[in-house]
């Protein structure tokens, strides 16, 4: 059985907004400069009314003091941001890497804090929004931990050490999650497609888009209610331009439908 489906936010477009792009999993940090560098290329070029980041913006988020330190990469990525809030609407939706990600990030970015799930009423169509981790079912390892992760207690008593502990604490993950991506035992849960039914029929939507799983495809859910029309799940790519090919993509939502543009180089 499914647990419950969460309170489900609603935000409905102004009526000026004619494409909406949607990204994820770009998991910034310093020691990959060119998909920084991607991003800061897009944010300068797209003709979006509004983008939309599901989660994973930042490989890792130690709290918002970071930013306070000079020349942190945390400061860096905050002036990028503000600068593309200022030409459109920037959204944000804490994925599994940066749930940290506090007001105060909000307040200097320009960026809105965004609720998992949200629900977008744009273009005719109910998009129901969502990072995608509190899906994936199968992983129940990580559910235990993000069930703790997001207990708003546990996060102020991480936030309450030293930042250079939690800096410590963050590149201890960041070489676990590595070692395990590599290792012959390594499991990814994909997303449940009974949850994801359910928390479609909650949302009264007939699309989902996430990210999470770096699995970028178009999905069918048989849904009983409608057998000859089923609703779709639609994934996200992450984005690594170090990677061969280099991956970088982005979601365009508007009246024509979705559609998938490939913005890393060739």
């Amino acid at each position: 059985m499914p647990p419950d489906v969460p309170p489900i936010q609603e935000l409905a477009a102004p009526a000026s907004w004619h494409a909406v792009e949607i990204i994820s999993d770009l998991h910034l940090q310093r020691e990959e400069p060119a998909t920084t560098a991607a991003l800061q290329r897009y944010l300068q070029q797209t003709t979006a009314d509004a983008l939309f980041i599901l989660g994973d913006l930042f490989e890792v988020w130690v709290g918002d003091d970071s930013m306070d330190e000079p020349g942190s990469f945390e400061a860096e990525c905050c002036a990028m941001l503000a600068d593309a809030a200022r030409q459109r609407p920037v959204y944000f939706m804490h994925g599994n890497r940066d749930f940290l990600v506090g007001s105060e990030f909000a307040r200097r970015s320009g960026v809105q804090l965004l609720a998992d799930p949200t629900v977008l009423d744009f273009a005719g169509q109910r998009w129901l929004l969502s990072h995608g981790d509190a899906l994936c079912l199968d992983d129940v390892e990580y559910q235990k931990f993000r069930a703790i992760a997001r207990n708003p207690a546990w996060q102020a008593q991480l936030l309450a050490r030293p930042l250079a502990e939690r800096r410590a604490q963050g590149r201890s993950a960041r070489a676990q999650s590595e070692a395990r991506k590599h290792s012959p035992e390594a499991f990814y849960g994909d997303v449940d497609a009974a949850a994801a039914l359910q928390w479609l029929v909650a949302a009264n939507s007939r699309v989902l888009i996430h990210g999470h799983t770096h699995r970028p495809a178009d999905h069918a859910i048989a849904d009983a209610r409608t057998p000859e029309s089923p609703a779709m799940r639609h994934v996200l790519s992450d984005w690594d331009l170090a990677a061969t090919p280099p991956r970088a993509q982005v979601l365009r939502l508007s009246l024509r439908g979705l559609e998938r543009e490939n913005i890393a180089p060739m």
